[in-house]
């Protein structure tokens, strides 16, 4: 099928949250800030990170990765919105549109198997803490990266391709607020059970799969908790997972809910609510709770506020 005006369009039209331009000017207010917080609460993550030592261990090597996600995820979107917020016609080119999707699935699919990833930091840390320096080693690390980020990667590209390649017979208005794969499929005017298949497919690969390994090591972790005697000593065992699991159940059950059944009755608005969560709400909470529920990281924003002071003085 030649590419032409009457199978394919040029742009796209999003018709967003609210055409009420008092109600947008009080979302564009509320996103700024949550960009923000985003920008300024992750970009200390990796700061702390990077210029305190006693960090520089597997569970933080993985949440510096996390924290990157987070930034590049929210900055996919969120930006593109404010902008909308202000424009009488929203409007996004065909090339931008493509782009914005593969990157939002790239860095979704890469934090689901990066928190698979930290589950098994976890699970090493706890069930078997005396050999954890091995086990973890450097190298392990940046291949449970590299592999993370690569599949991520391969998986957004296979599905944006297959998306994009959808023609649309001229219809071109998203009901949504960004170019997503669930709406996009929406306006083709061809048969897409192969595409509601690879989607399927696709979501077992980057979220189900993770999400059971996930399961898998708490699983472990719990039953290897319960059997210590001391009180304290299992709060301090369920307290270095606080934060990893309070992450892990904001960012796997709304995805599981959409993405693994495409073909459910779920409406417009709820996708919106769920690409918002994803893009503005967890992005800006998951610094506050690795910091907040995290000694070694309050410690060592002490530790380098401390040593800021000293070289002033």
């Amino acid at each position: 099928m030649g590419r032409d005006n009457m199978t394919w369009v040029s742009e796209f039209i999003l018709m967003g949250l609210s055409s009420d331009r008092g109600t947008q000017a009080g979302l564009f207010v509320l996103f700024v800030a949550a960009y923000l917080l985003t920008l300024l609460g992750n970009g200390l993550i990796l700061l702390l990170i990077w210029l305190d030592v006693q960090l520089h261990l597997p569970m933080y090597f993985f949440l510096c990765n996390l924290s990157l996600v987070d930034i590049c995820y929210a900055s996919s979107g969120v930006p593109q919105m404010l902008v909308h917020f202000l424009l009488e016609k929203k409007t996004i080119s065909f090339a931008r549109c493509g782009t914005q999707l593969f990157f939002s699935l790239a860095l979704g699919g890469t934090k689901f198997l990066l928190l698979a990833a930290m589950a098994y930091d976890r699970y090493v840390a706890i069930c078997d803490p005396l050999c954890y320096i091995a086990v973890m080693s450097p190298r392990l690390c940046m291949a449970l990266t590299a592999v993370s980020w690569l599949v991520g990667l391969a998986n957004s590209a296979m599905e944006t391709a297959l998306t994009m390649h959808l023609p649309t017979c001229g219809h071109n208005v998203l009901n949504h607020v960004a170019c997503e794969t669930l709406a996009l499929i929406r306006l083709a005017c061809v048969d897409i059970t192969f595409n509601q298949g690879v989607i399927v497919a696709s979501s077992v690969v980057v979220l189900l799969v993770p999400c059971c390994l996930v399961s898998l090591s708490y699983t472990h972790i719990v039953a290897v908790v319960l059997r210590i005697r001391s009180t304290h000593g299992r709060r301090k065992a369920f307290g270095t997972c606080a934060s990893h699991l309070t992450v892990v159940s904001m960012s796997y059950g709304m995805a599981l809910f959409t993405y693994m059944q495409p073909r459910s009755m779920a409406s417009a608005e709820q996708e919106k609510l769920v690409v918002l969560f994803y893009a503005v709400v967890t992005p800006m909470l998951n610094p506050l709770i690795y910091s907040l529920q995290n000694k070694d990281v309050k410690a060592a924003l002490s530790r380098v506020l401390t040593r800021s002071c000293a070289l002033k003085q």
